[in-house]
């Protein structure tokens, strides 16, 4: 790496260390990167984490849950401890779950669920997607009224593609009109100009 690019990176990471969370210490990793440790700090939402973030801890806090895409800003994040929080295991902890699953999936069997009840004291990876719950991603406001428009336009495509059917199904069961068969001039005068055979049969005289 040019001298350079390793000056603009340590500024960076200088930077990042200056912005980071009060509750937390940060230190500046021999591979690069930032080790944020939050652990015991009595956190019961996430702070704001500085993007070179490559070890993050937060065990021994008071989190619940994490919002969707609390990890994307953080490209470089390779180890994630979060245990001993008192995780609310519904569908809002989603996120953690599939994120731990892609990067981490052996920390899932230390994550251990605090509420609901029938969650309280297992693991994370022993839920189901039933367990979990389905109450999907709160959407934004824009997006929830262009949802509408969307489901507007998918139900008259539905309408018009069932018209369209009807429609064909109602000319296949018309009957087809008869087809009246039109003889040829040239066999019409042939047969005219055939000549005309006496009968053979002969009327006997009466007695």
């Amino acid at each position: 790496m040019p001298t350079w690019g390793l000056l603009f990176l340590l500024s960076a990471v200088a930077q990042a260390i200056q912005d980071c969370p009060a509750p937390c210490t940060c230190q500046a990793l021999e591979t690069m990167g930032l080790r944020v440790d939050c652990q015991g700090q009595g956190l019961m939402a996430l702070a704001a984490l500085p993007a070179p973030t490559r070890h993050l801890l937060l065990a021994n806090n008071s989190l619940h849950t994490v919002p969707p895409g609390a990890f994307d800003h953080l490209p470089q994040l390779q180890v994630l401890d979060v245990t001993q929080n008192p995780w609310h295991c519904d569908c809002g902890l989603t996120y953690l779950r599939l994120w731990l699953e892609d990067r981490m999936p052996k920390s899932l069997s230390s994550v251990l669920c605090a509420s609901p009840e029938h969650a309280a004291h297992h693991p994370l990876d022993q839920l189901t997607g039933y367990q979990l719950g389905n109450c999907g991603w709160q959407l934004q406001a824009s997006w929830v009224h262009l949802g509408v428009w969307w489901d507007l336009a998918l139900a008259a495509v539905a309408v018009l593609g069932l018209a369209l059917l009807a429609g064909l199904l109602c000319i296949s069961t018309e009957p087809w009109p008869e087809t009246r068969t039109q003889s040829h001039p040239s066999l019409e005068a042939a047969h005219q100009s055939l000549p005309i055979l006496p009968s053979s049969n002969h009327h006997k005289p009466p007695k």
